[in-house]
């Protein structure tokens, strides 16, 4: 991989979109698109627990390969308050099939050998003994990080002298993001690894070799293990055929053929589950939305794709696939959990409650057509929703009868189950409810409860392979703190959106579709220099029964809720005390059954050099990776709103110390300069304080629970994204520059695309829309430039346009610096794209902005008393 790009500053890059003249891309034949985040940031004693995906094929110009091109990404907004409109864009039918991610996982291709060349080892005499290594010392570090994609560092090299290494406003980890499709893909081993017997550490590319006996020496606590000869070589050229001494990422499978017990898999992944449970309460205009999805959903399913379907409202409904003529389900009462002779009749009857697409589409479209709009006359708060209950059928019946074992063998399908809840208000009836009233006089205790049991019910569906995505839509409050639970627990999402039209029914094809293994379990090392403080993602502490013991293993184990693409791990890491040694070394092992039923060891060893100039330090920072480990540790803290408004004067503070600590003091004044080498930094974190994790830009509190959740998991690219919006100016011909996310690029005569993770808004200058051609082709090349950026993404962005002055506008506005209140000199010199500008051109964007309060970057800087760095 390469080093993650740094910010546009106004160079001129074109992006040509694959189909610039039609504003409605033909849909693509729909696969399974990459798997989904999960919300949520567990705790853990020393450590507290948190991913990344790939770029967009669709940008040619290798200087806009930035992580965020092609993330799947993005919880569309909101159910609560009505959120903005959906504005003039040019939004497909929701019949229309959706457009899905293309990025199903592929089968594993077994073979061998190394892709990567290894640098001629050096040798080091010890007596009569001689260790080999099999990576040169003086090997770019850097260059093997970049190509372990799946773990991205905050700086290449670390600082020997821990006072300095240890400043906790600048700070230093990784993000790892253990299910990563990474390019070119990893080696293949079919074996058993090598591991340390001290440590459990695996034998990698950085150990030294005894060619002549195939001992190896652990690098993480320098042991030296046997081989069983396998290392043992004429000459160290030989060891650079196994892919272990070669790569620094490698995948041990074991597939299930190999596996006593199991069924193998023919030729492609054995179909888990999915069941919808659907809200029977719907109003007709949001059941019409509703319907026209779920007709598509079930078009872009594959022929073996099984399916179940549940309604649920005071009663749930299990609709029977065995009866063809017409829509038929058996009813079971919603007030209580099911009792286990209900459960019983149900699974053993005659009844088909899941089953095949190819046997059962046309049943299923009929029990689609078949549903009905909510008839009594109550407020759409007030109806009974039994969704708890309905849940808990959707589990039994994926479970299905324990005759499930015969003859000592277990048929295991390919990943986890899914359970898709379409909901449209909030659970207050039977089990994990709440009252419909937030003044019922016993609601905190009742709250209490239903969190309570619904986080059971979440860990319930784990521990039976199953994740529940909660799809929430409409504009009745949903009361998210007590579903959040439920689907974090259980490994799933929970997304927002304002209807079930487009950007819903693509959510729903993409949380089916996407990937998911299971029975994850994360190990990470350290060199003993190195100490892991804190964690945030998707897992909790694992239990030490759950994993290998070895005589002295001081591994951080991590047990995954789900090992998807879309995740990632936050690591924040201290250094014991000063380093003697010239290196350091980690290593992640992650260990999960995949969706071809194959079990999976995948291990990643990165080495980073010591130094002890504080520069040479500086200049190895990854701004895009620091900032967003700095957003993830800030954003696990900011729990409520009041919270938030604290974790921005926090933002300022690291500034402060940042400049104080790393920086220079202005000649002749109280000014910090802060540090040139960080360039970056300051402008990403003001993104971050401003926008909508920190911000005031979310107006309620259920929206910014669920962006904060989703936040804490996701990968890298769609975090980077979701904290730094990104700016693409649309210009004739259908190309687009990239430009910083200033307000200065409001310019009337042309139309802009602003990516900002959850959200993508085209904005339409009222020069350009007063030209209906140009406005009309603009239009059209900005949607599909917007929908191939995001094409990956998982929750799918809601895309909005809108004119310029329109009162929508505002949404648009809100999300750039206002620059446009700097002076002249500092405009240019951050904005190089306005000297292409004319002297009438640059008078008129100067009388466009309305003036306000909010500070530009180079206010907010100088008013914290630092200087701001030049831009890079």
């Amino acid at each position: 991989m390469t080093n993650p790009p740094q910010p546009s500053h106004g160079y001129s890059v074109t992006v040509t979109p694959s189909n610039p003249d039609s504003s409605t891309p033909q849909p693509e034949k729909n696969s399974a698109p990459p798997p989904t985040m999960i919300p949520g940031a567990p705790r853990f004693p020393p450590p507290k627990l948190q991913q990344d995906q790939f770029p967009s094929p669709l940008f040619q110009n290798p200087n806009l390969l930035s992580p965020a091109n092609g993330v799947k990404s993005s919880v569309p907004h909101l159910s609560t308050p009505p959120g903005p409109p959906v504005f003039t864009s040019p939004v497909r039918p929701a019949a229309v099939p959706f457009r899905t991610s293309p990025a199903t996982p592929q089968p594993v291709a077994f073979s061998s050998g190394s892709t990567l060349p290894t640098s001629s080892p050096l040798h080091f005499s010890n007596g009569s003994v001689e260790l080999q290594h099999q990576v040169s010392l003086a090997t770019e570090d850097s260059k093997l990080v970049n190509e372990s994609s799946c773990a991205l560092f905050s700086a290449h090299k670390v600082l020997k002298q821990k006072k300095l290494a240890n400043v906790q406003s600048l700070g230093f980890g990784a993000l790892f993001s253990p299910g990563r499709e990474i390019f070119p893909g990893p080696q293949i081993i079919q074996r058993d690894p090598h591991r340390c017997h001290n440590c459990g550490a695996y034998a990698n590319l950085y150990c030294k070799i005894l060619l002549g006996s195939g001992q190896w020496q652990c690098v993480i606590c320098l042991k030296l293990n046997g081989s069983e000869g396998e290392y043992v070589a004429p000459s160290k050229e030989d060891l650079c055929n196994l892919p272990e001494l070669s790569s620094p990422v490698v995948d041990y499978v074991q597939t299930g053929n190999k596996r006593p017990g199991f069924i193998p898999v023919s030729d492609s992944r054995m179909s888990a589950p999915v069941v919808l449970v659907i809200d029977d309460c719907l109003d007709e205009p949001h059941l019409q939305h509703l319907q026209s999805s779920l007709h598509a959903f079930v078009d872009s399913l594959p022929p073996t794709a099984r399916i179940g379907i549940i309604l649920y409202g005071r009663t749930v409904s299990v609709y029977d696939f065995s009866e063809e003529s017409m829509a038929s389900a058996d009813v079971l009462p919603g007030e209580k959990s099911p009792i286990r002779e209900s459960l019983k009749a149900l699974i053993y009857g005659t009844g088909v409650y899941l089953s095949p697409m190819h046997a059962s589409k046309e049943v299923a479209h009929k029990i689609f057509s078949s549903l009905r709009p909510y008839k009594l006359n109550i407020a759409e708060a007030l109806r009974d929703r039994c969704l708890g209950t309905a849940v808990e059928v959707a589990l039994a019946i994926i479970q299905g009868p324990s005759a499930e074992m015969s003859r000592g063998v277990v048929k295991r399908a390919g990943g986890n189950s899914r359970i898709i809840v379409c909901a449209g208000g909030p659970n207050t009836y039977g089990p994990g409810s709440v009252p419909h009233s937030l003044s019922h006089p016993n609601y905190p205790h009742l709250e209490k409860t239903a969190l309570k049991w619904m986080e059971n019910l979440g860990r319930e569906a784990h521990r039976n392979n199953t994740v529940v995505d909660i799809l929430c839509a409409g504009t009745c409050p949903i009361r998210v703190p007590i579903l959040q639970p439920l689907a974090k627990a259980s490994g799933g999402v929970l997304v927002l959106h304002d209807d079930f039209g487009e950007a819903f029914g693509v959510n729903l094809q993409r949380a089916s579709s996407r990937a998911s293994g299971s029975h994850g379990l994360l190990e990470i090392r350290c060199s003993d220099d190195i100490l892991i403080t804190q964690v945030v993602g998707p897992g909790e502490e694992a239990h030490v029964d759950t994993h290998e013991t070895f005589k002295n293993d001081n591994a951080l184990c991590i047990q995954m809720l789900s090992v998807e693409e879309t995740q990632s791990f936050a690591l924040s890491m201290e250094t014991k005390g000063d380093i003697k040694s010239d290196c350091v070394f980690f290593q992640f092992a992650v260990q999960y059954a995949n969706v071809y039923q194959a079990d999976i060891s995948r291990v990643v060893t990165v080495r980073l050099p010591t130094v002890d100039s504080v520069s040479a330090y500086l200049e190895s920072v990854q701004d895009e990776v620091a900032a967003i480990l700095i957003a993830k540790r800030t954003l696990l803290q900011a729990k409520k709103h009041l919270d938030a408004m604290d974790m921005r004067g926090t933002i300022d503070e690291r500034i402060k110390d940042i400049a104080l600590k790393f920086g220079s003091l202005v000649p002749k004044s109280k000014l910090h300069r802060f540090p040139k080498e960080l360039s970056a930094l300051p402008e990403l974190l003001f993104h971050l304080r401003r926008g909508p994790l920190l911000g005031s830009i979310v107006g309620h509190e259920d929206e910014r629970s669920v962006l904060r959740n989703l936040f804490l998991n996701a990968s890298f690219d769609l975090s980077l994204r979701m904290v730094a919006p990104r700016c693409l100016m649309h210009r004739e011909g259908g190309t687009f520059e990239e430009l910083p996310a200033y307000d200065l690029a409001m310019q009337s005569d042309t139309a802009v695309v602003l990516d900002h993770g959850t959200d993508v808004f085209i904005w339409l200058g009222a020069e350009l829309a007063a030209d209906e051609g140009r406005s009309a082709a603009a239009l059209a090349a900005c949607r599909t430039l917007a929908e191939e950026i995001t094409e990956l993404r998982f929750p799918a962005p809601r895309i909005l346009a809108f004119k310029e002055g329109s009162s929508q506008a505002r949404y648009f506005v809100s999300r750039l610096i206002p620059a446009h209140k700097d002076p002249p000199y500092e405009q240019e010199a951050r904005f190089p794209q306005l000297r292409s500008l004319t002297t009438e051109q640059r008078t008129k964007l100067k009388s466009s902005f309305i003036h306000f309060d909010d500070p530009s970057f180079c206010e907010w800087m100088r008013g914290l008393k630092v200087v701001p760095p030049e831009p890079s």
